[in-house]
Protein backbone atom coordinates (compact mmCIF):
# COMPACT_ATOMS: atom_id res chain seq x y z
CA UNK A 1 0.00 0.00 0.00
CA UNK A 2 1.03 3.41 -0.26
CA UNK A 3 1.27 5.39 2.48
CA UNK A 4 -0.34 8.55 3.06
CA UNK A 5 2.41 10.80 3.30
CA UNK A 6 3.58 9.36 -0.31
CA UNK A 7 0.47 9.45 -1.92
CA UNK A 8 0.26 13.31 -0.58
CA UNK A 9 3.25 13.59 -2.02
CA UNK A 10 2.26 12.37 -5.34
CA UNK A 11 -0.46 14.79 -5.58
CA UNK A 12 1.27 17.70 -4.68
CA UNK A 13 3.91 16.55 -7.47
CA UNK A 14 0.95 16.13 -9.75
CA UNK A 15 -0.41 19.26 -9.05
CA UNK A 16 2.80 21.25 -9.63
CA UNK A 17 3.54 19.82 -12.79
CA UNK A 18 -0.04 20.84 -14.13
CA UNK A 19 0.70 24.46 -12.55
CA UNK A 20 3.86 24.67 -14.70
CA UNK A 21 2.21 23.60 -17.96
CA UNK A 22 -0.19 26.29 -17.74
CA UNK A 23 2.47 28.73 -19.33
CA UNK A 24 3.81 26.21 -21.63
CA UNK A 25 0.37 26.11 -22.96
CA UNK A 26 -0.44 29.39 -23.24
CA UNK A 27 2.62 29.84 -25.18
CA UNK A 28 1.61 26.69 -27.76
CA UNK A 29 -1.77 28.34 -28.07
CA UNK A 30 -0.50 31.90 -29.05
CA UNK A 31 2.54 29.69 -31.73
CA UNK A 32 -0.48 28.22 -32.93
CA UNK A 33 -2.42 31.42 -33.71
CA UNK A 34 -3.80 32.45 -35.88
CA UNK A 35 -6.21 29.14 -37.21
CA UNK A 36 -8.11 31.49 -39.05
CA UNK A 37 -8.08 35.04 -40.73
CA UNK A 38 -8.16 37.73 -38.53
CA UNK A 39 -10.37 41.16 -38.70
CA UNK A 40 -9.10 44.38 -38.30
CA UNK A 41 -11.89 46.89 -37.52
CA UNK A 42 -11.27 50.41 -39.38
CA UNK A 43 -14.08 53.48 -38.25
CA UNK A 44 -13.72 55.30 -41.62
CA UNK A 45 -14.53 54.30 -45.04
CA UNK A 46 -11.88 52.67 -47.75
CA UNK A 47 -9.76 54.96 -49.60
CA UNK A 48 -9.75 57.27 -45.98
CA UNK A 49 -6.31 57.97 -44.26
CA UNK A 50 -7.00 55.74 -41.80
CA UNK A 51 -7.80 53.01 -43.95
CA UNK A 52 -4.56 53.77 -46.20
CA UNK A 53 -2.15 53.29 -42.70
CA UNK A 54 -4.31 50.52 -41.92
CA UNK A 55 -4.07 48.70 -45.61
CA UNK A 56 0.03 49.31 -45.21
CA UNK A 57 0.27 47.56 -41.73
CA UNK A 58 -2.77 44.81 -42.15
CA UNK A 59 -1.15 43.45 -46.14
CA UNK A 60 2.59 42.47 -44.91
CA UNK A 61 1.00 41.41 -41.50
CA UNK A 62 -0.98 38.88 -43.53
CA UNK A 63 2.18 37.26 -45.04
CA UNK A 64 4.09 37.43 -41.78
CA UNK A 65 0.41 35.69 -39.85
CA UNK A 66 -0.15 33.06 -42.18
CA UNK A 67 -4.24 34.04 -42.15
CA UNK A 68 -5.93 36.53 -44.40
CA UNK A 69 -5.77 40.23 -42.20
CA UNK A 70 -9.07 41.39 -43.52
CA UNK A 71 -9.94 45.02 -42.96
CA UNK A 72 -13.72 45.47 -41.99
CA UNK A 73 -14.45 49.70 -42.74
CA UNK A 74 -16.82 50.81 -39.83
CA UNK A 75 -17.60 54.26 -40.44
CA UNK A 76 -19.48 56.84 -37.89
CA UNK A 77 -19.46 58.73 -35.27
CA UNK A 78 -15.37 59.58 -35.38
CA UNK A 79 -14.19 56.52 -35.64
CA UNK A 80 -16.16 54.99 -32.33
CA UNK A 81 -18.58 52.79 -34.89
CA UNK A 82 -14.94 51.19 -35.62
CA UNK A 83 -13.99 50.75 -32.17
CA UNK A 84 -17.23 48.91 -31.01
CA UNK A 85 -17.64 46.63 -33.59
CA UNK A 86 -13.81 45.76 -32.79
CA UNK A 87 -15.25 44.98 -28.92
CA UNK A 88 -18.05 43.20 -30.26
CA UNK A 89 -15.88 40.64 -32.47
CA UNK A 90 -14.45 36.89 -31.75
CA UNK A 91 -11.76 37.25 -29.21
CA UNK A 92 -8.28 36.89 -30.29
CA UNK A 93 -9.31 37.41 -33.87
CA UNK A 94 -10.91 41.20 -33.69
CA UNK A 95 -8.54 43.96 -33.65
CA UNK A 96 -8.62 47.65 -34.33
CA UNK A 97 -6.76 50.44 -36.52
CA UNK A 98 -7.98 53.72 -35.23
CA UNK A 99 -7.06 57.43 -34.74
CA UNK A 100 -6.45 59.02 -31.53
CA UNK A 101 -9.93 60.27 -31.25
CA UNK A 102 -12.07 57.51 -30.41
CA UNK A 103 -9.41 56.82 -27.57
CA UNK A 104 -9.05 60.22 -26.39
CA UNK A 105 -11.71 62.45 -26.61
CA UNK A 106 -14.57 60.99 -28.02
CA UNK A 107 -15.18 59.83 -24.37
CA UNK A 108 -15.54 63.11 -23.06
CA UNK A 109 -17.76 64.13 -26.78
CA UNK A 110 -19.55 61.21 -27.90
CA UNK A 111 -22.92 61.19 -25.80
CA UNK A 112 -23.63 57.51 -24.32
CA UNK A 113 -20.59 56.53 -25.77
CA UNK A 114 -20.53 52.36 -24.96
CA UNK A 115 -17.41 51.63 -24.00
CA UNK A 116 -14.64 52.30 -21.34
CA UNK A 117 -10.92 52.98 -22.59
CA UNK A 118 -9.16 51.93 -19.81
CA UNK A 119 -11.11 48.87 -18.93
CA UNK A 120 -12.29 47.69 -22.15
CA UNK A 121 -9.44 48.67 -24.99
CA UNK A 122 -5.78 46.69 -24.70
CA UNK A 123 -3.08 48.67 -26.83
CA UNK A 124 -1.02 46.66 -28.98
CA UNK A 125 1.62 49.41 -30.72
CA UNK A 126 1.24 52.97 -32.51
CA UNK A 127 1.83 52.94 -36.16
CA UNK A 128 2.09 56.87 -36.87
CA UNK A 129 1.16 60.36 -36.25
CA UNK A 130 1.25 63.07 -38.21
CA UNK A 131 1.33 66.61 -36.86
CA UNK A 132 -0.90 69.51 -37.74
CA UNK A 133 0.69 73.48 -39.38
CA UNK A 134 -0.69 76.79 -38.81
CA UNK A 135 -1.73 78.35 -42.40
CA UNK A 136 -2.38 81.36 -42.98
CA UNK A 137 -3.29 83.46 -46.68
CA UNK A 138 0.41 84.39 -48.58
CA UNK A 139 -0.14 88.08 -47.39
CA UNK A 140 -1.00 87.72 -44.11
CA UNK A 141 0.71 90.55 -42.08
CA UNK A 142 2.57 88.43 -39.91
CA UNK A 143 5.66 86.41 -41.82
CA UNK A 144 6.73 83.98 -38.31
CA UNK A 145 5.11 82.53 -35.64
CA UNK A 146 6.07 85.64 -33.17
CA UNK A 147 4.69 88.03 -35.56
CA UNK A 148 1.15 85.65 -35.53
CA UNK A 149 1.33 86.16 -31.59
CA UNK A 150 1.95 89.65 -31.80
CA UNK A 151 -0.82 90.28 -34.07
CA UNK A 152 -3.72 88.19 -31.96
CA UNK A 153 -2.38 89.96 -28.97
CA UNK A 154 -3.02 93.44 -30.30
CA UNK A 155 -6.98 92.14 -32.02
CA UNK A 156 -8.56 89.76 -29.41
CA UNK A 157 -11.45 87.84 -30.98
CA UNK A 158 -10.06 89.68 -34.54
CA UNK A 159 -8.43 86.92 -36.04
CA UNK A 160 -10.40 84.22 -37.51
CA UNK A 161 -9.49 80.49 -37.47
CA UNK A 162 -11.21 77.68 -39.60
CA UNK A 163 -11.54 73.63 -38.12
CA UNK A 164 -13.30 70.94 -39.62
CA UNK A 165 -15.68 71.00 -36.18
CA UNK A 166 -16.51 71.57 -33.02
CA UNK A 167 -14.37 69.04 -30.85
CA UNK A 168 -12.40 68.15 -33.91
CA UNK A 169 -8.36 68.18 -33.92
CA UNK A 170 -8.03 71.36 -35.64
CA UNK A 171 -10.37 73.17 -33.27
CA UNK A 172 -8.73 71.52 -29.88
CA UNK A 173 -5.38 71.88 -31.69
CA UNK A 174 -6.25 75.90 -32.37
CA UNK A 175 -7.85 76.32 -28.54
CA UNK A 176 -4.30 74.41 -27.15
CA UNK A 177 -2.14 77.04 -28.82
CA UNK A 178 -4.27 80.20 -27.61
CA UNK A 179 -3.69 78.73 -24.37
CA UNK A 180 -0.17 78.42 -24.53
CA UNK A 181 0.34 81.53 -26.48
CA UNK A 182 -2.35 83.71 -24.23
CA UNK A 183 -4.38 84.97 -26.90
CA UNK A 184 -8.38 85.22 -28.31
CA UNK A 185 -8.98 83.73 -31.70
CA UNK A 186 -12.53 83.45 -33.30
CA UNK A 187 -13.57 79.94 -34.21
CA UNK A 188 -15.41 79.27 -37.66
CA UNK A 189 -16.39 75.47 -38.18
CA UNK A 190 -16.42 74.13 -42.06
CA UNK A 191 -17.52 71.39 -43.59
CA UNK A 192 -14.05 70.39 -44.93
CA UNK A 193 -10.04 70.95 -45.01
CA UNK A 194 -11.10 72.06 -48.43
CA UNK A 195 -13.56 75.02 -47.39
CA UNK A 196 -11.32 76.23 -44.87
CA UNK A 197 -8.41 76.26 -46.74
CA UNK A 198 -10.52 77.94 -49.75
CA UNK A 199 -11.79 80.72 -47.15
CA UNK A 200 -8.18 81.38 -45.75
CA UNK A 201 -7.44 82.07 -49.25
CA UNK A 202 -10.54 84.12 -50.26
CA UNK A 203 -9.54 86.32 -47.19
CA UNK A 204 -13.26 85.30 -45.16
CA UNK A 205 -10.77 83.79 -42.45
CA UNK A 206 -7.32 84.41 -41.21
CA UNK A 207 -5.80 80.90 -40.02
CA UNK A 208 -6.26 77.15 -39.75
CA UNK A 209 -4.69 74.21 -38.23
CA UNK A 210 -4.48 71.58 -41.26
CA UNK A 211 -2.02 68.28 -42.45
CA UNK A 212 0.43 69.44 -44.22
CA UNK A 213 -0.80 67.74 -46.89
CA UNK A 214 -3.38 69.92 -47.43
CA UNK A 215 -1.71 72.64 -47.13
CA UNK A 216 1.40 72.28 -49.22
CA UNK A 217 -0.53 72.46 -52.70
CA UNK A 218 -1.48 76.36 -51.83
CA UNK A 219 1.93 76.52 -50.38
CA UNK A 220 3.96 75.90 -53.76
CA UNK A 221 1.11 77.84 -55.30
CA UNK A 222 1.90 80.98 -53.74
CA UNK A 223 -1.15 81.02 -52.05
CA UNK A 224 -0.52 80.22 -48.58
CA UNK A 225 2.30 79.99 -45.84
CA UNK A 226 2.87 78.08 -43.27
CA UNK A 227 3.84 79.57 -39.89
CA UNK A 228 4.82 76.62 -37.36
CA UNK A 229 4.52 72.75 -37.35
CA UNK A 230 2.84 71.52 -34.20
CA UNK A 231 5.16 68.34 -33.57
CA UNK A 232 8.01 68.80 -31.11
CA UNK A 233 11.05 67.44 -33.99
CA UNK A 234 10.18 69.05 -37.43
CA UNK A 235 8.57 66.74 -39.46
CA UNK A 236 9.91 65.34 -42.91
CA UNK A 237 6.99 66.48 -45.18
CA UNK A 238 7.66 69.90 -44.27
CA UNK A 239 11.14 70.12 -43.20
CA UNK A 240 12.06 73.68 -43.64
CA UNK A 241 8.73 74.92 -41.03
CA UNK A 242 9.88 75.44 -37.84
CA UNK A 243 8.35 73.71 -35.28
CA UNK A 244 5.96 75.43 -32.33
CA UNK A 245 7.69 74.34 -29.24
CA UNK A 246 9.59 76.13 -27.73
CA UNK A 247 9.36 78.92 -30.52
CA UNK A 248 7.70 82.77 -30.16
CA UNK A 249 7.03 81.93 -26.32
CA UNK A 250 5.45 78.36 -26.21
CA UNK A 251 6.18 75.63 -23.78
CA UNK A 252 9.34 73.48 -24.84
CA UNK A 253 6.81 70.88 -24.67
CA UNK A 254 4.03 72.08 -26.73
CA UNK A 255 3.11 69.59 -28.79
CA UNK A 256 -0.39 68.70 -30.84
CA UNK A 257 -0.33 65.58 -33.06
CA UNK A 258 -3.17 63.19 -34.97
CA UNK A 259 -1.96 59.49 -33.89
CA UNK A 260 -3.14 56.01 -35.20
CA UNK A 261 -2.90 52.76 -33.37
CA UNK A 262 -3.71 48.99 -33.55
CA UNK A 263 -5.42 47.80 -30.70
CA UNK A 264 -7.32 44.91 -29.16
CA UNK A 265 -10.24 44.07 -27.01
CA UNK A 266 -8.96 43.77 -23.35
CA UNK A 267 -9.03 40.30 -23.12
CA UNK A 268 -6.86 39.45 -25.68
CA UNK A 269 -4.68 36.91 -24.96
CA UNK A 270 -1.62 38.67 -23.77
CA UNK A 271 1.08 36.43 -26.23
CA UNK A 272 -1.16 37.14 -29.33
CA UNK A 273 -0.72 41.16 -28.40
CA UNK A 274 2.87 40.50 -27.68
CA UNK A 275 3.19 38.70 -31.05
CA UNK A 276 1.56 41.30 -32.78
CA UNK A 277 3.66 43.80 -31.28
CA UNK A 278 6.83 42.57 -32.89
CA UNK A 279 5.53 42.02 -36.22
CA UNK A 280 3.99 45.35 -36.43
CA UNK A 281 7.58 46.73 -35.18
CA UNK A 282 8.94 44.97 -37.66
CA UNK A 283 6.51 46.26 -40.88
CA UNK A 284 7.52 49.62 -39.63
CA UNK A 285 10.31 50.05 -39.70
CA UNK A 286 10.82 48.76 -43.62
CA UNK A 287 11.45 51.96 -45.48
CA UNK A 288 9.14 51.07 -48.23
CA UNK A 289 5.90 51.27 -45.72
CA UNK A 290 7.48 54.23 -44.08
CA UNK A 291 7.63 56.37 -47.64
CA UNK A 292 4.53 55.05 -48.10
CA UNK A 293 2.98 56.50 -44.96
CA UNK A 294 4.86 60.04 -45.33
CA UNK A 295 3.63 60.27 -49.06
CA UNK A 296 0.27 60.79 -47.26
CA UNK A 297 1.27 62.71 -44.12
CA UNK A 298 2.43 60.26 -41.84
CA UNK A 299 5.60 59.40 -39.35
CA UNK A 300 5.79 55.72 -39.37
CA UNK A 301 6.60 54.92 -35.41
CA UNK A 302 5.82 51.87 -33.17
CA UNK A 303 6.95 50.86 -29.74
CA UNK A 304 5.54 49.12 -27.06
CA UNK A 305 1.95 48.25 -25.89
CA UNK A 306 2.88 50.54 -22.64
CA UNK A 307 4.28 53.40 -24.83
CA UNK A 308 0.96 53.29 -26.50
CA UNK A 309 -0.71 53.34 -23.16
CA UNK A 310 1.00 56.04 -22.22
CA UNK A 311 0.28 58.49 -25.02
CA UNK A 312 -3.15 57.58 -24.60
CA UNK A 313 -3.28 58.72 -20.88
CA UNK A 314 -1.15 61.85 -21.87
CA UNK A 315 -3.05 62.75 -24.74
CA UNK A 316 -6.42 61.96 -22.71
CA UNK A 317 -5.24 64.43 -19.88
CA UNK A 318 -4.09 66.97 -22.45
CA UNK A 319 -7.23 67.27 -24.57
CA UNK A 320 -9.64 66.90 -21.59
CA UNK A 321 -7.69 70.15 -19.56
CA UNK A 322 -8.80 71.48 -23.04
CA UNK A 323 -12.44 70.67 -23.93
CA UNK A 324 -12.84 71.48 -19.99
CA UNK A 325 -12.04 75.13 -20.69
CA UNK A 326 -14.29 75.10 -24.03
CA UNK A 327 -17.12 74.32 -21.82
CA UNK A 328 -16.40 76.53 -18.93
CA UNK A 329 -17.13 79.23 -21.19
Amino acid sequence: MISFHRRAAMVLSAAAAITAAIPLTAMAQAMDWPSQPVHTFVGFPAGSSPDTLARLVTEPLSQRLGQPVVVENKPGAGGVIGVQQMLAGTENYAFGSTINGPLTTSPRLVKDISYDVAADIAPVALLATSPLVLAVSADFEAQDLAGFIAAAKADPGGIAYGSVGQGSGAHLTAELFSDAADVEMLHIPFASYAAVTTSIIGGEINAGFMAPSAAMPQVEAGKMKILGVTSTQPFAQVPDVPVMAGNAGLPEDFRAELWNAFIAPAGTDPAVIERLNAEINQILAEPDVQEKMLAIGWKAEGGSPADLEQRIADDTQVWGAVIDRIEAR
